[in-house]
C-alpha cells in the first residue's frame, strides 16, 4: 500500500468543498499563541467599524464575480458569518501565514495593502474577504494583527487540536508524519497505517505503524476528523470509502486518483505533477519566445535575410552575382 515514489500530487485542487492549509492554533482557553505566548486578545467582535485611511478602495480593483457574499445567510451565535464563499476560504489559511510573519517582526498594525502586497493579492479582495468576517479595520490605524490572527483562525476552526491519521507509510508518509509544522497549526497526527508486513510496527515519529486493518478502531479511538491518502492510485479508492465508512468528512489525498466521495465529504487533492507540467509548458514558451545565441533578431532580420537570398535571373543568388562581378 505504500508508496516510494514521490508524491504525484501537489495543488490545492479540491474534488467537493475542501479547506485550504492554515498556520495558526489557540490554546484551550481560546487564547492565540505567537512564539508561546498567548495573544492579548480573546474577544469575539472588535471596534473595526471603519475603514482606514488606508484602507481606501482601489478604483482600478474589479470585484470577484465568486466572492459574493450569500444574501441568504445568518450569522451564527459566534458572530460568524454562515456562508463565506470558497474562494475567500481558500484566501484566508494564505493571510494568516502573512500575519504570522508579521507578528514574528513585531508589527501590531498592519493596512490592508500591506497585508494585501504579503499575501499577493490586492486590497480591494483583502478587505471584501476580511469582511466576512466582520473586520473592518480602524481608521488611521488598519487591522490588529493580533486580533485578525484570532479571528481568521477562529473562522478556519484552528481554535482546537484535529486528529489526523495517515494512511501510507512510504516516503511521502514518512515526511508527512516527520514534518513538525503540524502541531503548532493545531494538528496532530494521531496515528500511521500501512500494509506491508515489513513497516508495521516500525518507528516513525514517535509513531508505531498499525497494520491498515486497524483503521475503523483507530478512526474511533482518537476520533479522527482527518485522513491523510499517501498510498498508491490503486489502494486510493478503497481506503477513501473506508475512511468515509468510518466517519471521517475531510481527506487530504496525495494519490494521482480522483476520489468519488458522497455528499457531505470534503477532498482536497495535491498534484504535484500537474504543477510541473504547468511549468513545463511555461518553459517552453519562453525558450521558444527567446532567440537563439547569434542568431538574427529585430523586426528587419527576416526581411534583410530573404533580400540577402534573393536569386537573379540566372538562377545565382545575389552575394554570387557581387562575386562574379567583383
Amino acid at each position: 500500500m505504500h508508496s516510494n515514489a514521490m508524491p504525484s500530487e501537489a495543488s490545492g485542487h479540491s474534488e467537493t468543498s475542501g479547506r485550504g492549509e492554515t498556520n495558526g492554533r489557540a490554546n484551550a482557553n481560546g487564547q492565540f499563541r505567537f512564539g508561546g505566548q498567548p495573544g492579548t486578545h480573546g474577544r469575539e467582535a472588535g471596534p473595526f467599524a471603519q475603514a482606514g485611511a488606508h484602507d481606501q478602495p482601489d478604483m482600478n480593483d474589479q470585484p470577484d464575480m465568486n466572492d459574493q457574499p450569500d444574501m441568504n445567510s445568518q450569522p451564527d451565535m459566534n458572530g460568524q458569518p454562515d456562508g463565506i464563499p470558497e474562494a475567500t476560504v481558500a484566501r484566508l489559511p494564505v493571510y494568516l501565514r502573512a500575519l504570522y510573519g508579521l507578528a514574528e517582526r513585531g508589527i501590531s498594525t498592519v493596512a490592508s495593502e500591506e497585508l494585501a502586497a504579503a499575501a499577493g493579492v490586492n486590497s480591494a479582495k483583502l478587505r471584501k474577504d476580511l469582511s466576512h468576517l466582520g473586520s473592518y479595520g480602524i481608521r488611521g490605524v488598519g487591522y490588529d494583527v493580533d486580533y485578525l490572527v484570532y479571528q481568521v483562525s477562529r473562522t478556519l476552526g484552528l481554535t482546537q487540536d484535529w486528529p489526523v491519521v495517515i494512511v501510507g507509510a512510504g516516503n511521502l508518509g514518512r515526511a508527512l508524519a516527520n514534518y513538525g509544522g503540524f502541531v503548532s497549526r493545531g494538528f496532530t497526527i494521531s496515528a500511521m497505517l500501512d500494509s506491508d508486513t515489513a513497516i508495521v510496527g516500525s518507528r516513525i515519529a514517535r509513531l508505531t505503524v498499525r497494520h491498515v486493518d486497524e483503521l475503523e478502531s483507530v478512526v474511533a479511538t482518537h476520533k479522527v476528523a482527518i485522513g491523510v491518502i499517501a498510498t498508491s492510485a490503486g489502494s486510493a479508492q478503497a481506503v477513501c470509502d473506508r475512511l468515509v465508512s468510518a466517519g471521517v468528512t475531510s481527506i487530504l489525498n496525495f494519490a494521482p486518483l480522483v476520489l468519488s466521495v458522497p455528499e457531505g465529504v470534503d477532498v482536497r487533492k495535491v498534484d504535484l505533477s500537474i504543477e510541473l507540467q504547468i511549468l513545463a509548458f511555461h518553459a517552453q514558451r519562453r525558450s521558444a519566445a527567446r532567440p537563439e545565441p547569434g542568431s538574427a533578431s529585430g523586426p528587419g532580420s527576416l526581411g534583410r535575410s530573404r533580400a540577402g537570398n534573393a536569386k537573379t535571373t540566372d538562377g545565382r543568388s545575389r552575394p554570387q552575382e557581387l562575386a562574379a562581378q567583383a
